[in-house]
């Protein structure tokens, strides 16, 4: 991959598509054009690519029966996959895209593996944000209720080969890719705006350090340039309910992608969903309870941990606690725990409630209906599965979450965090529509600049796997010159 930081390139360069963003979006929007021929040019604006993608744990959410599924037991089917991702990302997801996603789930696993990915044959079998070691597989809630009477359960979490945050492995891997693809990588430069020439998009005007650039595509302009998080203004404008809270990003999701594309005429949708987590284990939860400032349990505690902390943020009174006992602490691995004692301790749940804030009553109708469920190893109210029932006994702990109550926990902020979800409006085939519903001629979009799969709901996975898929669609779109 060349990088033309080294000399001082020309003030007008000419390329067949030129991709704005490396990340996982703009990698693979990259590798799919250069390897349908054309010449391409990534404009980058950090020292080094790899974006919020290399930061991420690097989960990509595929299925319909993946030979890494395959390898490790797991059966799965497109059908199973497409219902699961509708419910679980739902309401209001966009079932097109992610009919789409799900039938090209299985190739785009092959995809990857030939452009460097590396899924390994073995599988995390518990909850968990992400495994400590390297497996290559994990669920990721779908046993859980309600979804497991939706679709028949399936571990789709495919991994790369390291513990706990590994997008970086997945991003070296495919940079790697596109550098034998002949991809030109300029670094440090930010793009400005678009070149609109008779209704066509056709370039990018940039500054280098200050200089001004001109990137000409005689093919298509890629834009992969991440969500806004970072740009407070655009927060309070669209989203204001993450104002406050901190950002999942390299710091760099300013939203210009999308503000350049809304100034040639582009629509946006969606630009109020957030993903919203939390300080919080999930190992530690599914064996006891959630509760919130009514001292009511509101979920099934075993579903995919963000979709628990985007209730509990958005829509459930505070303070919400994790409420444990001692076997419950005493089951979770050292390594999960991450050394974390209850912030509360007491012989009675009427203690407890009075030390955590809650309705002593409440709570204690809370755990003693709980507790009559588990004896038969059942959860009338959620439907938790019997491998994680068993009654809660004296003495209780309990554990923050960030959701109002405490504001640190064992020398760690409790602030909830999160990035946004809306943006560009694209159809399937990655083109950037107008207010009027039309493709803007040469203008591809991908990544957390638009708006994706996801409706209301997220599951880890589907960012990385959303992008990577619709990336390579907007590469070969931008290819093909007009």
């Amino acid at each position: 991959m060349t990088d033309t930081n080294s000399d001082t390139p020309p003030s007008i360069v000419t390329a067949d598509v030129v991709v704005v963003g490396m990340g996982i979006a703009g990698a693979c929007a990259a590798i799919e054009a250069a390897e349908a021929g054309s010449s391409v040019i990534v404009l980058e604006g950090a020292s080094g690519p790899g974006g919020s993608s290399a930061q991420s744990g690097g989960e990509i959410y595929l299925g319909g029966g993946t030979a890494t599924q395959q390898a490790v037991g797991i059966e799965d089917t497109v059908e199973d996959m497409r219902a699961f991702l509708v419910a679980a990302l739902g309401p209001n997801a966009d079932e097109a895209k992610i009919d789409a996603y799900c039938t090209g789930a299985v190739e785009h696993h092959d995809w990857l593996v030939d452009h460097g990915a590396v899924f390994n044959h073995k599988l995390w079998d518990t909850p968990t944000w992400m495994p400590g070691n390297d497996s290559g597989l994990m669920w990721m809630g779908e046993r859980a209720q309600p979804y497991a009477s939706v679709a028949t359960p399936a571990a789709r979490g495919h991994r790369p080969p390291a513990p706990n945050f590994a997008g970086n492995v997945l991003m070296d891997a495919l940079v790697a890719t596109a550098e034998k693809a002949g991809v030109t990588l300029v670094c440090d430069i930010k793009a400005r705006s678009l070149i609109v020439e008779d209704g066509r998009v056709v370039g990018v005007h940039a500054t280098e350090f200050g200089a001004p650039r001109e990137y000409r595509a005689t093919g298509g302009v890629v834009l992969a340039t991440g969500g806004f998080v970072d740009n407070e203004r655009m927060v309070e404008q669209w989203a204001p309910q993450q104002l406050g809270k901190d950002a999942v990003s390299d710091g760099r999701d300013d939203g210009s992608g999308i503000e350049m594309g809304m100034e040639a005429g582009a629509a946006v949708r969606r630009m109020h969903q957030t993903e919203t987590a939390m300080l919080i284990i999930p190992r530690l939860v599914v064996g006891g309870m959630l509760v919130d400032g009514n001292g009511q349990r509101f979920i099934n505690e075993e579903v995919y941990p963000g979709l628990y902390c985007h209730a509990a943020v958005h829509h459930r009174p505070g303070p919400v606690w994790v409420i444990v006992d001692e076997k419950g602490i005493e089951d979770v691995p050292e390594s999960e725990l991450w050394g974390m004692q209850p912030m509360h301790a007491a012989e009675t749940i009427e203690e407890l409630a009075v030390d955590c804030g809650l309705p002593a009553d409440a709570l204690a109708d809370t755990v003693r209906r709980y507790n009559a469920g588990a004896e038969s190893g059942e959860d009338p109210a959620f439907g938790k599965n019997a491998n994680w029932l068993r009654p809660l006994e004296p003495p209780f702990g309990a554990y923050p979450t960030g959701a109002g109550g405490p504001d640190n926990f064992n020398g760690l902020p409790l602030k909830a965090q999160g990035f946004t979800l809306g943006g560009l409006h694209t159809d399937l085939d990655s083109r950037v529509l107008d207010r009027a519903g039309e493709p803007i001629p040469g203008l591809f979009a991908a990544g957390r600049c638009t708006h994706g799969l996801h409706g209301e709901g997220y599951i880890s996975g589907t960012s990385l796997g959303d992008g990577s898929f619709f990336g390579r669609r907007a590469g070969r779109g931008a290819a093909a010159r007009p």
